[in-house]
């Protein structure tokens, strides 16, 4: 049978990844611009090493959250190169430590596919707490068609990593349920084949852009 992490066992497995994880770049918030005006504030849900807060720090009153120490470390210190500069928080998104209607927007990417059900559900209401009302919720996550969906199933479409990460997969369905008070402005599968040594996998990503009700 299966030992089932604890929150402090996955934060020791986040520390280990991140020591290893490497810069890539800031990614495209563009999808972010589209919606949101210059200077709002905005809340980096699982920041990592700021690929996204790096770019946001950019154009809004960012905040960035992890539960990896290492990666916050990383990400002040690619700001700090970019000239940039964001708060940084030690914090779970299943108890952000944010007043009641903080931000105007939430990034959540690549982040509830690593918390259990209980907890995806716990983090969403957290979200909910602290976005303004219409406030928006960008989001992306593994889908249940992806390459890399398997491992040592703990929950339903939910595996634990031989490093002690937890990988869980989404349906678009499970999606607009999980984020059912939400209004969903955009929310779609996308998928595309990444070639690996001669032959095609399947990728599977669950996008949306949402607003709170």
């Amino acid at each position: 049978m299966t030992t089932r992490p604890t929150p402090r066992s996955q934060v020791s497995a986040w520390e280990q990844e991140y020591i290893h994880v490497t810069w890539g770049g800031p990614r495209s918030i563009q999808a972010v611009r589209n919606i949101l005006p210059q200077g709002s504030r905005i809340l980096d849900a699982g920041c990592g090493n700021g690929r996204y807060l790096l770019p946001l720090s950019r154009h809004y009153h960012a905040v960035g959250i992890d539960i990896s120490k290492i990666a916050l470390v990383a990400s002040r210190t690619y700001l700090w190169k970019s000239g940039q500069h964001s708060e940084h928080l030690v914090s779970s998104v299943t108890a952000l430590p944010f007043d009641d209607d903080s931000f105007d927007g939430i990034v959540c990417y690549g982040v509830l596919q690593h918390l259990f059900a209980n907890d995806r559900r716990t983090a969403v209401g957290e979200f909910k707490r602290v976005l303004s009302p219409g406030g928006f919720l960008f989001f992306e996550a593994f889908g249940a068609g992806d390459m890399r969906y398997g491992g040592t199933e703990v929950e339903p479409h939910t595996f634990l990593r031989k490093s002690g990460l937890i990988y869980h997969y989404f349906t678009i369905e499970e999606v607009e349920y999980l984020l059912g008070d939400f209004e969903i402005i955009e929310l779609e599968d996308v998928r595309s084949q990444k070639s690996f040594r001669g032959k095609l996998y399947p990728r599977h990503m669950v996008k949306g852009i949402l607003r709170l009700r």
